[in-house]
């Protein structure tokens, strides 16, 4: 299964497990399903560590590199149809960062795992 990580599930999977959902550390560790991480997570993180609202174990680069490498975490970029289908999303969620996630899930086909239940109020699958 293709599942893409919110900003906050990919945090808690690398350093903060203990925060994750037993269901969703599953979905995480099932080397049978296939881990994205957008580059709207890696631009929320960027901006939020620059902001000091963040604080991760590792600079970003390394964080995001030792994923790739250990757990074969892919990143989706962001490409013109998933700005072009943030469009037909109704306004149940205001969070930009969110909505492009939400998008990149539809347009691609991809399950969602997030803790958000704004989240699930949208035509998308998401798991906790």
């Amino acid at each position: 299964m293709n599942l893409l990580l919110d900003t906050h599930i990919f945090i808690w999977w690398d350093s903060q497990s203990a925060s994750l959902s037993a269901s969703a550390r599953n979905l995480c560790d099932d080397p049978n399903n296939t881990l994205y991480l957008s580059l709207t997570s890696v631009w929320e993180m960027q901006i939020k560590q620059q902001l000091g609202k963040l604080e991760l174990t590792r600079p970003l680069d390394v964080l995001i590199a030792e994923q790739q490498h250990v757990n074969g975490l892919r990143i989706l970029p962001i490409q013109l149809d998933h700005i072009l289908a943030l469009g037909n999303l109704p306004a149940h969620h205001r969070d930009p960062f969110d909505r492009l996630l939400i998008a990149q899930a539809q347009t691609e086909g991809m399950s969602l795992i997030s803790d958000d239940a704004l989240l699930k109020q949208y035509d998308v699958i998401v798991l906790s």
